[in-house]
């Protein structure tokens, strides 16, 4: 691979993972030097996820989140997210939980369970979103 593509590589690698596209970024790193895994390894844990997480787009997006979550996420959640028929959705609950195994849990639902999968209304940066403010305390609607 000539030098100048390395870094090229890097961040491409660095993007898949950040995004949540391990697959991807393994397939990219297959094919290059295993020096390139040291380097996307070591971006990766530079970056907290919190800090790539974007908020909505606007207010209003936000706003519909945020009643998603306490409205329809609340009626097996718990309206406060203490539990009900689905678990807490609380910090505490949440904390050795990992983001991305909880952004697919909203997204792809639970097979077998009563948690429907929340892809058709929801983008993957918007389940970020969810799970980042869920991690910090979830905020109330406004």
């Amino acid at each position: 691979m000539p030098a100048g593509m390395k870094p090229l590589v890097a961040v491409v690698a660095w993007a898949f993972v950040a995004h949540g596209m391990r697959r991807q970024a393994r397939s990219l790193t297959s094919h290059c030097k295993p020096w390139l895994l040291l380097c996307a390894a070591s971006m990766c844990q530079a970056v907290p996820a919190a800090e790539w997480v974007k908020e909505p787009a606007n207010a209003a997006r936000r706003a519909e989140l945020i009643s998603l979550v306490r409205q329809d996420c609340g009626s097996c959640h718990g309206l406060t997210l203490k539990g009900g028929l689905g678990p807490a959705l609380l910090p505490a609950s949440l904390k050795d939980k990992p983001a991305d195994s909880l952004k697919w849990t909203i997204l792809q639902g639970r097979p077998g369970t009563p948690m429907p999968p929340w892809q058709r209304f929801l983008s993957e940066a918007e389940a970020d979103w969810i799970v980042s403010q869920l991690q910090k305390g979830f905020p109330g609607e406004r």
